[in-house]
């Protein structure tokens, strides 16, 4: 990270190497949230970059303030901030602040009447930041056919939201992006998920799906379009070409992991270390538990302290050998070692949102809504179209009715049911939702902005309508929402 986050003649975060930072008092000053006299507390700039992932080998991309990842925006819990928009480009933009109970003045989704930053204009906006931990920024611009715009682009920040206290038992914290560049256009492939636990899938779901699938196969049509990619970064970085991670033996370093993919889910392991999580989406998990493999659907966080009681150099990185050779990795080096960071492929392990969960039952909802999510075969002139409950969201600028209706104070439950053999990564805009079955497994206490729905699975989650106002549901993968996956709730 460098200075160019913040206004000018503030005060910065210390900028040690790969976008972390050591612990540090809190406050006006430390924090990183300079006040200028305008009052600004940052300023982002929209612009286009040419961004070096390896030497002699540079990515165009639009990005804030000329980096990526964009700065780290360090806010205080509960404490208003003014932040300044700069869009030096010719498409108007929207600015998502991921995982916050904001307006929708300032959310940032157009779907929900969110102002644009006018092309070659600026938008000021003040919000107070909340809840607390790892949230992040990021263009909610759709890109549709264009493989420039929206997620594939460079416009993904981290904004780690500072609680009233804070004890953490760590003693560094180290900020990692994932992110892929150079997408194309393929077609076929089907996605991998053998990862996710429960693995019991839907009957029904799986024969409605494939025989939707069979009979589009048999009209001569090809599979719809996917996303694939050349470059694999972390914090803009190929594998071996940015600075490693520098640890010492006995730390507990705290890594807060953001997956900033438009599309791809991301695996990561540390050779001969375990990851303890301690909060998912930026949210204190009930039952912090011990993993060696962490799986983030696009847009998931995790925050996970590592004990470096394994000296050496190593290579943090994804699973899959092709992506990772591609550069989706980083290497952590012990002080006092060096040489070539060394990858040795963990034993397999399932990913259970469960094993974070506390056994308590959940509230009993005050209504639940049934969603069922299904894809029409590249029925978009070959991409595929994406729908809720029949009916796929508006692929024009046009605003669509909402289709679901809140109460203030009540609380919901969204019965979600996936007949599709597509992984898709959920998320509910200005709320967050309490994860209280997945696969047929019953739980509490999990609460999350964004969750893995697996393949012809179903999974439900609880809400509490706390922050009124037109509220966005959609697919985090980029090609799905674009294509009609999304849908609106608003209050009544």
């Amino acid at each position: 990270m460098n200075a160019a986050g913040l206004v000018a003649g503030a005060a910065a975060l210390p900028t040690p190497l790969v976008f972390g930072y050591e612990r540090c008092p809190l406050g006006v000053g430390s924090s990183g949230m300079p006040q200028d006299a305008g009052g600004v507390d940052y300023t982002l700039r929209i612009k286009a970059s040419a961004v070096e992932i390896a030497p002699k080998r540079i990515v165009s991309l639009i990005t804030y303030n000329g980096q990526f990842p964009g700065p780290l925006l360090r806010f205080k819990e509960g404490r208003e901030v003014t932040v300044e928009i700069l869009n030096d480009t010719d498409t108007p933009e929207q600015l998502h602040w991921h995982g916050q109970k904001v307006s929708t003045d300032v959310d940032g989704a157009s779907e929900e009447r969110t102002p644009f930053v006018p092309a070659h204009g600026k938008r000021r906006i003040s919000f107070v930041p909340g809840p607390s931990g790892m949230r992040f920024y990021h263009t909610h611009n759709r890109a549709g056919a264009n493989l420039a715009a929206g997620q594939y682009g460079g416009e993904v920040g981290v904004s780690y939201i500072e609680p009233r206290s804070e004890a953490g038992a760590y003693d560094r914290e180290v900020f990692l992006v994932l992110k892929e560049f150079e997408p194309r256009f393929s077609q076929g492939g089907d996605m991998d998920q053998d990862f996710l636990s429960p693995a019991t899938r839907d009957k029904e779901l799986e024969e409605t799906g494939e025989r939707a699938m069979k009979a589009s196969l048999a009209k001569g049509m090809a599979k719809g379009y996917e996303v694939e990619y050349e470059a694999f970064t972390i914090n803009g970085r190929l594998l071996g070409h940015g600075e490693p991670v520098r640890v010492k033996q006995g730390e507990r370093v705290l890594f807060h992991i953001l997956n900033g993919s438009a599309t791809e889910i991301r695996s990561l392991a540390l050779p001969g270390h375990s990851f303890r999580v301690i909060a998912l989406d930026g949210n204190a998990v009930p039952n912090p538990a011990t993993v060696r493999v962490l799986w983030l659907g696009t847009a998931e966080r995790i925050s996970a302290i590592v004990e470096m009681n394994h000296p050496g150099v190593w290579v943090l990185g994804d699973l899959d050998d092709e992506d990772r050779k591609r550069g989706m990795g980083i290497v952590v080096e012990y002080a006092g070692r060096s040489g070539k960071g060394e990858w040795i492929a963990p034993v397999k392990a399932k990913w259970d949102y469960g094993q974070f969960a506390k056994a308590d039952a959940t509230a009993a909802p005050d209504q639940t809504f049934e969603m069922t999510f299904a894809k029409d075969n590249a029925a978009e002139e070959g991409f595929n179209r994406w729908t809720i409950n029949g009916v796929a969201y508006p692929m024009t600028e046009e605003s669509a009715p909402a289709a679901f209706h809140l109460t203030q104070g009540k609380r919901y439950r969204i019965r979600m049911k996936n007949a599709s053999d597509d992984i898709h990564p959920i998320h509910l805009h200005r709320h967050t939702f309490e994860l209280t079955n997945v696969a047929g497994k019953a739980m509490a206490g999990v609460m999350k902005d964004v969750m893995m729905l697996g393949g012809y699975q179903t999974a439900e989650v609880d809400f509490v309508a706390d922050n009124p106002g037109l509220t966005l549901f959609h697919c985090h993968q980029q090609l799905h929402m674009d294509f009609g996956f999304m849908t609106l709730f608003d209050y009544v």
